[in-house]
């Protein structure tokens, strides 16, 4: 009888140890792999896959003012990404980018975890597009244009000065940006007299971005004598900015 008992306590312990395997795997079913692609590789993968879905995650305004041919517009920073994400086929490898590469990352990661199969993610986004030439359409000829912005004869005009000349790249869609302002607006308030503090979006000043090689945010580039003296490329604390300017 003893025998008995302690069999059916090992045959227990084997059938709750497998069901519980199996709950475990079936759980943990991996998510599908983001696979990072240049800008060349994105555009020979738009080509190699004419079903594909090719998502454009920045603002309306922003890919209004240019974007990849066949791109659709889901804001991933709108509370409605999820809804419109979901009415997309799962079963469709998708193509996805922003403006540099930040925005697309979690919206990806989203996708990964929800269903989709197969995703490309376009590596440095629309800045990596534009430095290598690729096409892109605008909704209208006018708003493509705006989009240009500044020329560099322009830019090279706000340099001429005997003061410092602190240059801003950023973009209203950027945190960094946003928490950087107030320092930069406290440095153009109190030191006016050594610094000019030239704040440049890079949503509506294409050509400049694309001219210095703008591929993350924010940038800043401190110039003196009409000469770049100092590039900083992320977040920079008010204590760092100071420092530039020693």
């Amino acid at each position: 009888m003893k025998n008995r008992f302690i069999l059916f306590l090992i045959a227990a312990a084997l059938l709750f140890s497998c069901s519980n395997h199996h709950q475990a795997v079936a759980a943990g079913q991996p998510n599908a792999e983001v696979k990072k692609l240049s800008a060349t590789e994105f555009s020979d993968k738009i080509k190699q896959l004419p079903d594909a879905i090719i998502v454009d995650v920045r603002t309306e305004e922003e890919y209004k003012q240019g974007h990849i041919t066949g791109a659709k517009n889901i804001d991933w920073n709108e509370s409605e990404f999820e809804t419109q994400i979901a009415k997309l086929d799962k079963t469709k490898p998708v193509l996805v980018y922003c403006l540099s590469g930040s925005r697309s990352s979690n919206a990806t990661s989203y996708m990964a975890k929800n269903g989709f199969k197969e995703i490309y993610e376009l590596d440095g986004g629309m800045m990596k597009w534009r430095a290598a030439n690729l096409v892109e359409v605008a909704d209208t000829v006018t708003e493509q244009s705006s989009a240009k912005g500044m020329t560099i004869e322009e830019y090279e005009a706000l340099l001429k000065t005997d003061k410092y000349v602190l240059v801003d790249f950023h973009a209203p869609w950027c945190g960094y940006c946003k928490m950087m302002e107030p320092s930069l607006d406290d440095i153009a308030a109190t030191m006016a007299d050594k610094v000019v503090v030239v704040r440049i979006d890079t949503d509506q000043n294409e050509d400049v971005a694309k001219h210095f090689e703008i591929e993350s945010l924010p940038v800043i580039m401190l110039y003196k004598n009409q000469q770049l003296v100092k590039k900083e490329v992320g977040y920079q604390t008010k204590k760092q900015l100071l420092k530039l300017l020693e």
